[in-house]
């Protein structure tokens, strides 16, 4: 893999940025699916850099749909890329246990970044039947920057956001995740390992959002608490 550029990047996640986050979040509007279910697509990169953060992810990913619950209405594609051009994705499914034994299936492998594919497959899934949400993570971008924010300009346009969690604090994947993130309507906060709990919320409020909208994404502000009111957007009706 491609040496990762770090010089100048800050590796901690603020709160600012959290709050920056949860208020684009809230602000991204949500088309209503017609069966009454919210559909994320939560891709991964699963080359080697990623091992230690890939089990992270399978610790918090039920938070998605617990979170979700009350409103019943979840179902999750699994898309995670690796090795020698290595991409997989898999069915919808509304289940968390399911999920998690799909992951823990999945071990990371040295390879280049198939950003570019990521976006590509979410457009064709969202022209068969609407997608609600992106979530993306990952650590690097190795492909042409131009490319993927053509990709990314085109989810804007057709109402697809991607929201992406940027592990580390590599300098050209920030710049990359960004434009991915604003080009789509969606937004970008950047994590390490030491910040799973943020990550945890973070991944559940995009679930709520997916789901209920703007008005369950308020209610989950509510639900979890003095440490997350703070977070909460202020100014969006």
């Amino acid at each position: 893999m491609a040496k990762k550029h770090t010089k100048n990047v800050a590796t901690k996640t603020k709160a600012a940025e959290v709050d920056s986050f949860l208020a684009k979040v809230a602000q991204t509007p949500l088309v209503p699916e017609g069966d009454g279910f919210g559909r994320i697509i939560f891709a991964l990169d699963a080359t080697a850099s990623r091992e230690p953060t890939w089990d992270i992810a399978c610790d918090i990913q039920a938070e998605m749909f617990s979170e979700t619950t009350a409103l019943g209405r979840l179902r999750v594609q699994l898309v995670y890329y690796r090795g020698f051009g290595e991409f997989e994705s898999g069915s919808f499914i509304d289940s968390s246990t399911k999920l998690l034994r799909d992951m823990l299936g999945v071990y990371c492998l040295g390879g280049r970044t198939q950003i570019g594919q990521v976006l590509n497959h979410s457009l064709s899934e969202h022209s068969e039947k609407r997608v609600s949400a992106v979530i993306f993570i990952g650590d690097a971008c190795e492909e042409n920057i131009d490319e993927l924010c053509h990709a990314a300009g085109e989810m804007g346009i057709r109402n697809l956001p991607v929201f992406v969690f940027h592990e580390g604090s590599d300098a050209i994947a920030k710049r990359a995740f960004e434009q991915i993130a604003s080009l789509s309507g969606g937004a970008y906060c950047q994590f390490d390992s030491g910040s799973a709990k943020t990550l945890r919320d973070l991944l559940a409020a995009v679930a709520v959002y997916a789901v209920g909208g703007r008005r369950a994404l308020e209610n989950f502000h509510r639900r979890v608490g003095r440490t997350m009111l703070r977070l909460a957007p202020k100014n969006v009706p």
